[in-house]
This record gives structure tokens, C-alpha cells and sequence, in this order.
């Protein structure tokens, strides 16, 4: 027996094409172009689904073959100031039509455990790293773990940003586990009033929803658990 995984596809995003599970945030597969994230969708599918299962004792996911229903695809572009096309500049990421439906109170829930799972999943790759083990810089990458987990805590700061539910730059934290702990909790305090909203934002060109930042929010989380993971060679 199938199950239908609706698919969105976000090509050019760092020189490759990501494959979302839009129904399934933090679902999702890489590939050098479409065909091969999509390819490798299934296999991350049947992962996120043991995943799942490891965390709740009534998962809401069957471990069937996926077949893959591309639904959008959206190619990656940058715009400059005056919001005109260019080369080099702000790297407008993908809006899905998906993105446009209101998140439900079983989305929410679903949600905040798809985030206390993924937190988890974190903090276990770097909690028994020493300092030198965090900060170390190793060749071809742009941060050490330790700016790692701050870039995550600030990139969760600024999906909250785009929908005007951030708290003020300048109190973002610098160290980055307690950037990781404040940013967090606004997050699972605001999730709970989105639902049913049909809040839509557009801010510096690109569109943002609670949906979108839910999908996001666990994939970028997810992403970064899995380098760090390469990294430490765990």
C-alpha cells in the first residue's frame, strides 16, 4: 500500500534542489537537481517516520512506500536593494503554495514535538564537546560547532522576525546555547496563538507564513544536527 507525499521542489538553493515533504515538516532530501532529491525523498521519508516512531508511542505516521507528488517547484533567485533582479544579493528561498494554508491546532501540536525531538537530537551531538571541541574551526568550513548552533538559534530568531513575533535584535544572545534556550521558548509561546491564522507577510521581498516557518524552523534544525553529526564523525 501507497501514501502520497506531496512534494514541493526548491531548485538553486546552494547549488543544489531540495525536496520538501510539505505535509511533514522537517522532511525533506537534497540532490544535485530535482530528479535526485526526489529520489532521495523516499528514503528520508522512512527515516522521519522511524523517527517519529522512536519519540511517540501512537506515531501518526505509517512506515508505507511513499510515491512522490511534485505539486511546485520553485527556482531560487536574488534581488538586490530596489528589489530588482541580481547576480549577487538577498537569496529569495521558496513560498509553496502549501505555505499559504493556516496551520491547525493538530499542526501545532505535531509541531512542538517535531522541534522538542529535533532540540534534542542537537544538544545531544554537542553536550559532550569541550570548549576547544566547539570553537576548533576545521578546513572548508564557514563556522566552528560552536557558531554552528549560534547561526541555528539565529536563523530561528529571524523566521520569527519576518512575521513580526521576534523580540528585538539587540537582545539576541551571544552565547549560543542560551541564544539556542531564549530563542526557542518565544517560539513554542507564539506557535500555539497561529493557529487557524491566515497570516501572511511579505518582508524584503519575500513571502512568510506560520506554516513556512514551521517548515523551515525544523528543517533548518534537522539540516544542522546531521552536519554537526558529520563533523564530530559520531
Amino acid at each position: 500500500m501507497d501514501t502520497i507525499l506531496r512534494v514541493g521542489i526548491e531548485s538553486g538553493y546552494e547549488g543544489r534542489a531540495v525536496a520538501w515533504a510539505l505535509e511533514h515538516p522537517g522532511c525533506f532530501a537534497y540532490g544535485a537537481d530535482a530528479d535526485q532529491a526526489v529520489t532521495g525523498l523516499s528514503a528520508a521519508f522512512s527515516e522521519y517516520v522511524d523517527w517519529i516512531a522512536r519519540h511517540e508511542p501512537s506515531p501518526w505516521l505509517e512506515p508505507l512506500e511513499p510515491e512522490m507528488q511534485v505539486e511546485e517547484t520553485w527556482e531560487v533567485y536574488s534581488i538586490d536593494k530596489a528589489y530588482d533582479l541580481a547576480s549577487e544579493g538577498y537569496e529569495v528561498n521558496a513560498w509553496f503554495r502549501h505555505d499559504w494554508k493556516p496551520l491547525s491546532e493538530v499542526d501545532i501540536q505535531r509541531g512542538l514535538n517535531l522541534l522538542a525531538w529535533s532540540r534534542a537530537d542537537l544538544l545531544a551531538e554537542v553536550t559532550h564537546l569541550s570548549p576547544q571541541e566547539l570553537n576548533a574551526r576545521q578546513p572548508g568550513e564557514r563556522w566552528s560547532i560552536s557558531g554552528i548552533l549560534g547561526h541555528v538559534g539565529g536563523a530561528e530568531w529571524w523566521y520569527l522576525d519576518r512575521l513580526g513575533l521576534a523580540f528585538p535584535r539587540a537582545k539576541v544572545l551571544e552565547e549560543p546555547f542560551e541564544r539556542l534556550e531564549a530563542v526557542r521558548q518565544l517560539l513554542v509561546e507564539q506557535l500555539p496563538s497561529l493557529a487557524d491564522s491566515r497570516l501572511v507577510i511579505g518582508m524584503d521581498g519575500e513571502f512568510w507564513s506560520p506554516r513556512k516557518l514551521l517548515r523551515r524552523a525544523v528543517w533548518h534544525e534537522r539540516d544542522h544536527t546531521l552536519h554537526i553529526r558529520k563533523l564530530t564523525g559520531e
